[in-house]
């Protein structure tokens, strides 16, 4: 019976014990879920705070890319340019005092000279201040003015300017200037994204910054007709838009390399502003005139052909037996010239000249100011019905 006491009087004690134990750790546990509950409303603030600052995070990531990350590594090279040129101009009526009589009383009233000032875009090209930009921008200025990202201004001289490629080279006194990368013009991808960046309409000066136009290459080898005698062979062709100002500025690719100088755009009608028709000169034909401005400050063409040519119409292609109206038939070929010596001949149908497609006068003329003196050019013709080369040496005139 004893033994019987003792075994309940001990697992009562168990019991008591088992009991207490368990009740304190639900106390503890539920305290703990007390906690977690009243602090539940400071964490989710936390995450939330925290996810909001990763997501500002992302979308400033997402906000720079190779488009942007680009403009500012080429605009500390672009630069405003403003230019002084002295024009004459003809009074209209000229002939009518032009009379000894009138003379007398009016002085000569014939001719007058006017300051004109322009403003156009360039680019530093090497850390002592060579700067490119367009003729028609600043190959006849009394006097230009370079203005840089940073407010700084300078006057510049020009070191030589041709007139035919429409390419002006500059200099300014400066040291450590930022400076574009040329890459090459060549290896243009139709589609790819180009950036156009330049002192449309003077905008420049409003915060010494460029502005910035983005598109793609359209096409490539355009050739256009002359203007002002100056001649627009291959260009690119970009719906970045260029707009009065761009002239001279730079055509940029995705990673930041120059591939072409901004120079025209188609307009129609009355319009003044671009409708995505653009041209930039290709940067391997202006590295090549700049080299050569550089050394000498002209352009050497002094050079002569030697023949007579004609646009082919239908009644030319037709009598030839040709399939189309492209090309130039020679009328004439003069005696001891390249022309002469180079074996053409009175009726040759001429295709192309050193790789570049002939498609009439014009396009011939363009052709042979890519040319210098003493190069020895290959003319691909038709006679006699059949396709052959010739070779041209274009001497000194």
């Amino acid at each position: 019976m004893n033994n019987k006491k003792i075994f309940f009087f001990s697992t009562f004690i168990l019991i008591v014990i088992i009991l207490s134990i368990f009740l304190f750790s639900s106390k503890g546990f539920f305290s703990n879920n007390q906690t977690e509950i009243t602090n539940k409303p400071q964490n989710v603030l936390a995450r939330l705070q925290n996810q909001n600052e990763i997501n500002n995070d992302d979308i400033s990531k997402s906000r720079n890319n190779i488009i942007t990350e680009t403009v500012k590594k080429v605009s500390p090279a672009v630069v405003g340019i403003n230019v002084i040129e002295i024009r004459e101009y003809r009074d209209p009526f000229f002939s009518f005092f032009d009379d000894p009589f009138f003379q007398r009383f009016f002085g000569n009233q014939g001719t007058y000279n006017q300051e004109v000032k322009g403003l156009g875009s360039g680019y530093i090209i090497s850390s002592d201040g060579y700067i490119i930009t367009n003729d028609h921008v600043a190959g006849n200025a009394t006097k230009v003015t370079i203005t840089l990202t940073d407010g700084r201004t300078f006057d510049a001289k020009i070191i030589g300017s041709d007139i035919a490629s429409d390419i002006c080279l500059l200099k300014i006194n400066g040291s450590d200037l930022p400076f574009v990368e040329l890459g090459n013009s060549d290896d243009v991808m139709i589609g790819e994204w180009v950036i156009a960046l330049g002192n449309p309409f003077g905008l420049f000066e409003l915060n010494d910054k460029p502005t910035v136009t983005v598109g793609v290459i359209s096409a490539a080898g355009m050739n256009l007709e002359a203007i002002n005698e100056r001649y627009y062979l291959n260009m690119l062709q970009t719906d970045a838009s260029i707009n009065g100002g761009n002239s001279g500025g730079p055509l940029v690719n995705s990673v930041g390399e120059v591939i072409g100088m901004n120079t025209l755009i188609f307009t129609s009608g009355n319009s003044s502003g671009s409708i995505g028709l653009g041209f930039a000169i290709p940067i391997n034909k202006v590295k090549r005139i700049v080299s050569e401005l550089k050394e000498h400050g002209k352009i050497n063409r002094d050079f002569e052909i030697g023949m007579r040519i004609q646009s082919i119409d239908e009644g030319i292609a037709k009598y030839y037996h040709l399939k189309s109206t492209k090309g130039v038939i020679v009328t004439k070929v003069y005696p001891n010239t390249p022309a002469e010596k180079g074996g053409i001949e009175i009726g040759d149908i001429i295709l192309e000249v050193e790789g570049f497609r002939i498609n009439s006068e014009n396009t011939m003329f363009s052709v042979f100011h890519e040319f210098r003196t003493g190069q020895t050019i290959n003319l691909k013709i038709i006679r006699d019905e059949k396709e052959i080369v010739k070779q041209m040496v274009l001497v000194k005139g």
